[in-house]
């Protein structure tokens, strides 16, 4: 088989690690396969591809898009290592509210589906990291909405012990209790 589905402690949540195949040469690794994925539970469609490269200690996030953009994601970190965080922003899940860390590395392959109904970001720890992620809807400015990285009600622990690096609209997000929930429409 190859992949490992891990399922998480937040429903819907699950942690991939690939099969890899590596000798002196290399190594090689499938990154996705519709029917292992789908016999695994993530029964989505991915229509975009995206790719960055963000420097040590930037942080971005948390970021997710509003109906009818909504985006699941399957993240990988292909160079570098950091710490990726899911929030739930379902309101009717129990996990409402809740986040899962977990730290993607070129080291350790793993990939994180991220189903929609969840605001995401991350913040890197080695120079640099490369994120190569799928998304379920394509990207529209218009739907685009975050969450603040540092909000206290929330409780981040990102895990880091210096001051991250942030874009202006990361640094200006609004607080979960300020954002409007109705705009929550994930089944």
């Amino acid at each position: 088989m190859p992949f490992v589905f891990e399922k998480t402690e937040i429903k819907d949540l699950i942690l991939i690690k690939p099969e890899v195949f590596a000798d002196n040469r290399g190594f090689f690794m499938e990154t996705y396969k519709k029917s292992e994925f789908y016999s695994n539970g993530i029964k989505v469609d991915f229509v975009q591809d995206n790719y960055s490269v963000s420097a040590k200690r930037v942080l971005r996030g948390l970021h997710y898009q509003i109906f009818p953009y909504e985006q699941a994601k399957l993240i990988r970190c292909t160079k570098g290592k950091i710490y990726d965080v899911a929030l739930d922003i379902r309101p009717n899940s129990k996990s409402f509210g809740k986040y899962l860390k977990t730290e993607l590395s070129e080291e350790n392959k793993h990939m994180l589906f991220i189903p929609k109904g969840f605001a995401h970001g991350f913040v890197v720890l080695s120079e640099f990291a490369e994120l190569s992620y799928k998304t379920t809807k394509e990207y529209n400015p218009t739907a685009e909405r975050g969450i603040l990285w540092s909000d206290k009600d929330i409780n981040i622990d990102w895990g880091i012990d210096f001051e991250p690096v942030l874009s202006k609209k990361d640094e200006n997000q609004p607080r979960f209790s300020d954002i409007n929930k109705m705009e929550f429409i994930y089944d």
